[in-house]
């Protein structure tokens, strides 16, 4: 029997707000453990949480470009279960009424463009941290030690429906979503630090058939790669156990990367299992008409459409748009080229080319270089008005980019400037004439393809500063004489 594999996927991303969810406390990543805390999120008795608006913000932009409806009225509710990391025994979330629900997300796999539906967008907050000492779960763990910094940081959870049909399209939902809370500034989505995680929900059924099958849920899946890795091995064990004529048994499994299996951690739970119950420190949240308008009105430009913009404004290629929105930092220092009047074919290939060449050699983000959009668009003024050669942009690009100098002052100190002068290079030209009678006697019996040597000679004469365009001009000209 051939069957086909159901995936949702359950992602929960930290919110970029300077304070936690319901406290003053710093959300700073890397502290000192147990520094960011308070009596508030490590829930001593008698305090009032207070609602972070800003989270609320974010997550309604989130929803908005999810293609969600924001809900009216939505509640905060108290999730009940005990774990060394959950300092109040509960977590407030919300349950039966989230903020925002029934949105979409677009990906493209394998060219194929798929749309992914979203059951909801809702707020949390996130628990501590365990860190266990001999081993790298709590399995086999001869201690543990709890950090609370990250307790009470504004969690935003996104669940997906049962769209997605194999683990490579879980992956690319993940990366298509990384991009676009990244791009809108509502989450810094790092996996390797925990501000982006998921867990996946899968299952198989024949193929045709519309009914479910029993699911199980993988956790441990902290980058990409990960994420396909894992949810392919228990893809692989989904259908052994059906085939083996055994049942498969509703229950959350982690994913091993060192075996890369999945393995048991407990049966699953349901809903009732946690005894939620509305928040009682919290009034529900109804955010008006004309704030949430507001936020729709400030979210900007999609990176969809910042690309058809580039191919069909612009002239770039689709695949120089798609680098150049690879990441919001690199779209933004192009965006700000633009406003300073660079050519934008030009400004687009330096960035894609020699400056993330050097980007990638010294492991650095455009971000954290001295090297600012109005330096480059110096570069490209200069070489566009003769000052100084592409060549001789390429030195000065490679100094600007290590010392983060002017590149007038580069030239002026390196004496880099162009020669344009006529005078200067009709001289220079006659004696490479005058040096070389073999290929200029190719060249006046027909053979003009040979002019490039020359040019070459003339630019090796003048360190490579000689004006190529006046170059060219000047020895078809004099070469053209008797």
């Amino acid at each position: 029997m051939k069957y086909e594999t159901v995936i949702g996927l359950e992602t929960h991303a930290q919110l970029l707000t300077a304070s936690k969810m319901f406290c003053s406390c710093s959300t700073k990543f890397g502290n000192r453990p147990n520094t960011n805390i308070c009596p508030i999120c490590t829930g001593q008795p008698g305090v009032l949480p207070v609602v972070n608006k800003k989270a609320i913000e974010l997550a309604i932009k989130t929803a908005l470009v999810l293609n969600c409806q924001i809900a009216p009225q939505s509640i905060f509710a108290r999730k009940n279960y005990f774990y060394p990391d959950l300092p109040k025994n509960y977590q407030v979330s919300q349950y039966e009424l989230p903020l925002a629900i029934n949105g979409y997300l677009e990906i493209v796999v394998n060219g194929e463009r798929r749309k992914i539906g979203i059951t909801r967008v809702h707020l949390e907050e996130d628990a501590g941290k365990l860190v266990h000492k001999g081993a790298a779960r709590i399995m086999g763990s001869s201690e543990s030690l709890v950090d609370y910094n990250r307790t009470g940081t504004p969690l935003m959870e996104i669940v997906t429906e049962p769209d997605i049909r194999s683990p490579l399209e879980a992956k690319v939902f993940m990366e298509t979503l990384q991009h676009l809370l990244q791009f809108i500034q509502v989450c810094d989505a790092k996996m390797e630090e925990g501000s982006l995680r998921c867990d996946g929900n899968i299952s198989i059924r024949p193929l045709g058939a519309t009914k479910l099958g029993t699911k199980t849920e993988v956790k441990n899946m902290n980058t990409f790669r990960g994420i396909q890795k894992a949810l392919e091995a228990e893809e692989v064990r989904h259908r052994e156990v059906i085939a083996a004529g055994e049942k498969i048994m509703q229950e959350t499994r982690y994913f091993d990367e060192i075996t890369e299996t999945t393995k048991a951690m407990r049966s699953k739970e349901e809903a009732h299992d946690y005894r939620y119950f509305p928040e009682p420190d919290l009034v529900p949240l109804e955010p008006e008409a004309d704030w949430v308008e507001s936020i729709k009105l400030n979210i900007g430009e999609l990176p969809e459409q910042k690309k058809s913009r580039y191919i069909a404004a612009l002239g770039l290629s689709a695949e120089d748009a798609e680098v150049l929105l690879a990441t919001p930092a690199l779209a933004k220092y192009f965006e700000a080229c633009l406003e300073l009047k660079a050519p934008a074919k030009a400004a687009a290939n330096w960035l894609i080319g020699d400056i993330t060449a050097y980007l990638n050699e010294h492991e650095k983000t455009i971000t954290e270089i001295n090297f600012l959009p109005a330096q480059l668009a110096e570069m490209l003024e200069m070489i566009e008005n003769g000052a100084i050669s592409g060549k001789i942009a390429k030195i000065v690009l490679t100094e600007a980019l290590a010392i983060g100098k002017e590149i007038k002052e580069i030239v002026k100190e390196k004496g880099l400037t162009q020669v344009s002068d006529e005078g200067e290079l009709v001289k220079i030209i006659k004696e490479v004439i005058a040096n070389n009678p073999g290929p200029v006697t190719q060249y006046r019996q027909g053979k003009t393809g040979i002019i490039g040597f020359l040019v070459g000679q003339v630019m090796k004469a003048t360190q490579g500063r000689a004006n190529p365009r006046l170059v060219n001009q000047l020895l078809g000209k004099e070469l053209s004489k008797n």
